[in-house]
């Protein structure tokens, strides 16, 4: 697969606490992970040491299908990082995770970044692998399901 960013930009690594290198790791065997409480059951993301709901600072790392829905999306014309000078115009998604209590994750809409975008349409991730690159990594990409 074609990489859907050019090269340039800042790699993604885990944060210095390590908090969130399970989902790194999780994305490079193409597995979407995110937190999930040991107390309440209840699903968060981006990574903290407590839950949302309870408070309790039992969670774990599960794995989730990487299948949502729009929950907003902004078409990006002007670069923000220099390594985007020839990229516009992309896509920028807010991808709600419906069967992990709706949980939302940012990423970016491959495919035509002129395609029309309806609120609520349905995706799927796609795990862009980047070996090559020092740290190696892999980013989730989401695609609009046919």
């Amino acid at each position: 697969m074609t990489p859907y960013l050019r090269s340039g930009l800042p790699k993604p690594v885990p944060d210095s606490d390590g908090l969130d290198a399970p989902f790194w790791e999780g994305l490079r065997s193409e597995r979407l992970l995110l937190q999930r409480c040991n107390g309440c059951n209840g699903w968060q993301w981006g990574a903290e040491f407590v839950c949302h709901r309870c408070h309790s600072f039992d969670l774990r790392y599960e794995e989730t299908k990487p299948d949502g829905i729009i929950y907003s999306h902004q078409r990006v014309w002007h670069p923000v990082h220099p390594a985007l000078a020839e990229q516009g115009p992309y896509i920028i998604v807010l991808v709600e995770l419906p069967h992990a209590d709706n949980v939302r994750v940012v990423g970016n809409l491959i495919g035509d970044p002129m395609q029309s975008l309806v609120i609520g349409a349905r995706l799927h991730g796609v795990f862009e692998h980047h070996p090559e690159d020092d740290p190696a990594h892999t980013l989730l990409q989401w695609a609009v399901t046919d």
